[in-house]
């Protein structure tokens, strides 16, 4: 491997605290070598120049790697805080209001609106979260400087150039997520040159800017991915005393009728029906709830190939058409907060003197040091969690 694309993160942070002209040259090195490359895949070199020009890298970005929450959060925070009432309701708002682009998302494709939506929610928030790095210089960083999956990054760089290039999205409003992801339902560039269409008619594909090309491009994906019209991503059930958790895995697919003569019912005791096949998923154990997953979880899944992703994209869809939630309790005897609730635990750390940063409900580094003080005081292992216990604590 090209030592300019990979070096170590210890090499990085030793040249940039020792020696900042030379972490500098290194990058100037890198982003030389990327411009010859990015040529070969027929990206002008007026439009790499105009794209890096003044760039420097963005080594923050390097830390968010590694702590990415679908795979590091115990699952009942994560839907905690990505499926809560406040969500819903402006899910619902924004239903009402792009109900007719979402409405022929699904005619066009065959694609539920719910779960379009509920993409489009857990994403961005419909809309109000789409991310603010831009994207050439996010992926820069992580060709040059990430310590794994170069190549994968240096592929989106140059999908991303090309967008630019192509004219369909003007490159000031190229941001998104330290990861590449942009637009309303945070597509990677290479998924947006693969599967991003035009859905308001004006010849151009603008998943930024505009919320019909955004919710057709995201059905055309479930499309592509396996979505079967009129099937049910899955529900909740209840398992037989004696269920063998060997059997679970979204993999492991059988008959509806294979798991009723187990004794699996749906949550409400109702019997299973339908003439198709679906795995049981048990995310949080066998203790907790569980559910009857069918191919169109695993379409939903393939959007970012994490369990706990794909569960909150479909409890959010159900929840947006009125369903209601997880009525299992998870395995846990520390609730876990809502965005609402984690607002209210950052204004009580606060007003006792931690510096915490803004009161927004999102849970970064300064919040985290300021719970494990807390989660020590009261005789918690220190582990920066928002828990029912720490906010209990915390109005006590």
């Amino acid at each position: 491997m090209n030592r300019f694309l990979a070096p170590t993160i210890l090499t990085l942070l030793t040249l940039a605290a020792a020696a900042p002209a030379a972490a500098q040259n290194d990058f100037r090195s890198c982003l030389s070598s990327l411009r010859a490359q990015a040529a070969a895949k027929g990206v002008s070199g007026q439009a790499f120049d105009v794209a890096t020009r003044g760039m420097e890298p963005d080594l923050s970005i390097l830390d968010l790697m590694k702590n990415q929450p679908e795979f590091k959060t115990p699952i009942w925070d994560y839907l905690a805080a990505l499926v809560d009432d406040e969500r819903v309701q402006d899910g619902k708002a924004a239903m009402r209001q792009w109900g007719q682009a979402l409405a022929s998302a699904e005619a066009r494709f065959g694609v539920d609106r719910y779960a379009i939506a509920g993409v489009w929610g857990v994403e961005s928030n419909f809309g109000k979260d789409i991310g603010g790095r831009p994207l050439v210089q996010s992926l820069t960083t992580l060709v040059c400087y990430a310590p794994r999956r170069n190549e994968y990054f240096k592929g989106e760089l140059m999908a991303t150039l090309k967008i630019v290039q192509d004219g369909d999205i003007h490159p000031a409003n190229l941001r998104g997520s330290w990861a590449g992801a942009f637009g309303h339902t945070q597509f990677m560039p290479s998924t947006f040159q693969r599967l991003a269409v035009d859905g308001d008619g004006d010849g151009r594909r603008d998943i930024m800017n505009s919320v019909p090309d955004a919710v057709h491009s995201t059905a055309h994906f479930l499309k592509k991915a396996g979505w079967v019209k009129g099937l049910p991503w899955g529900y909740e059930v209840r398992l037989p005393a004696n269920f063998n958790p060997k059997l679970a895995g979204r993999r492991n697919k059988k008959p509806l009728s294979s798991w009723a003569a187990m004794g699996v019912t749906r949550i409400d005791g109702r019997p299973l029906q339908g003439n198709y096949a679906a795995g049981i998923l048990i995310p949080a154990g066998i203790d907790g709830p569980a559910f009857v997953v069918t191919k169109n979880f695993d379409a939903v899944y393939s959007y970012n190939a994490a369990e706990s992703y794909g569960l909150a994209i479909a409890l959010l869809g159900d929840r947006l058409k009125g369903l209601p939630g997880i009525r299992t309790a998870w395995p846990t005897d520390d609730p876990p907060l809502s965005r609402a609730q984690r607002r209210e635990l950052q204004s009580l750390l606060a007003a006792r003197g931690y510096d915490i940063g803004e009161v927004d409900g999102k849970i970064g580094a300064k919040t985290r040091e300021a719970i494990k003080d807390v989660e020590r005081r009261i005789g918690l292992e220190p582990r920066g969690r928002p828990g029912g216990k720490v906010l209990q604590a915390l109005r006590g």
